[in-house]
């Protein structure tokens, strides 16, 4: 994921607000990004803290790679880490200036798996994360028309039968790193065949699997979600696979919410997506699964506090333990926080 050219209107997400629906639950949020200064999309420390410091009880976040730092069309494998490195000072920054905020407290990198020098870039990415490396996200996202989306990953298609990117993979696991993996929903088969190959390895699936409602999918959700469905029950066999869940409100999902004249509620927003969320939970339990904000993408649809309103009214019947699980347990156990 990369910056991209969008317009977050303050004015329009400060017309509609809501108070937390449990300010005291303790949260970690796994997915966030920040760009630098001169991109298209600005999220820097300061927005960040603002955000996770709205209302709810954040406790720490997890960067996820978008981009920032470093220009991809560098092709030295090195250059990734420019991003760690931006990253890190971020977070000793926010520390410095705001040490009762949630703290950066792990950093998800990208890298080519299929580098015969993956070891040496993992092993920069260690050295620049001043002990905040986690793992990677090399993405399989490959639009079939990149024209149609907000958002177009730049993926090759078949990467994920790549014996070298697959090597890649459990190569992650044989280090104890993580590997996340962002695609859209056409592409779920090619995460699972991704799964399979490397067993021992930790795969985070983000955002669903992002099921498109844009373009030649636009309308056709219905269509779209009994294949979903049935997908994410084979994923969820593979037992070292778990799910991020959020990211739902990204426009390329076809929701429209960035198009209205005032920002939805979070009532709205999960009459819309419960069933997607709900089959997530069905198949991966609570203990394989964590909320994301997957800000500030999903800032483009509504404000912090409203993206995690919609997660606790999602569960509010469910056990203690199962919340605690989903809110922060299984992102603490996943990144090693």
């Amino acid at each position: 994921m990369t910056a991209m050219a969008i317009s977050m209107s303050p004015d329009w997400l400060d017309s509609y607000t809501e108070q937390p629906v449990d300010p005291t639950r303790p949260i970690v949020d796994p997915h966030h990004h920040l760009w630098p200064p001169g991109l298209p999309l600005t999220y820097g420390v300061d927005d960040l803290v603002a955000d996770t410091g709205s209302g709810h009880n954040i406790v720490k976040t997890v960067f996820v790679e978008c981009g920032a730092g470093y220009s991809h069309r560098d092709h030295d494998p090195m250059a990734p880490v420019g991003e760690t490195r931006f990253v890190a000072a971020a977070a000793a920054e926010l520390l410095d200036r705001y040490p009762d905020r949630a703290p950066i407290a792990g950093i998800v990198a990208t890298a080519d798996l299929r580098s015969v020098s993956v070891d040496d870039v993992l092993d920069a990415h260690i050295d620049a994360g001043a002990g905040l490396f986690r793992g990677i996200r090399h993405a399989l996202s490959a639009p079939i028309a990149p024209e149609e989306l907000t958002i177009a990953g730049r993926s090759p298609a078949g990467l994920a039968d790549d014996p070298a990117f697959q090597a890649g993979v459990r190569r992650l696991g044989e280090r104890n790193l993580t590997y996340d993996s962002w695609h859209y929903h056409h592409q779920n088969r090619e995460f699972l065949t991704v799964a399979r190959a490397a067993p021992e390895t930790t795969m985070v699936l983000d955002h669903f699997g992002t099921p498109l409602g844009v373009g030649r999918f636009a309308g056709k959700h219905d269509e779209i979600f009994p294949t979903w469905c049935e997908d994410m029950r084979e994923i969820a066999a593979c037992e070292n696979v778990v799910a991020k869940l959020g990211g739902l409100a990204m426009p390329d999902n076809g929701f429209g919410y960035e198009r209205m004249a005032q920002p939805p509620s979070s009532d709205q927003i999960l009459a819309d997506q419960r069933r997607w969320y709900e089959h997530m939970i069905e198949c991966f339990g609570p203990d394989r699964c964590m909320f994301e904000s997957n800000f500030p993408v999903d800032k483009m649809s509504a404000s912090y506090t409203v993206v995690w309103n919609v997660f606790q009214k999602l569960v509010a019947d469910f056990s203690d333990d199962e919340q605690t699980a989903m809110f922060s347990g299984t992102a603490r156990r996943v990144y090693s926080l």
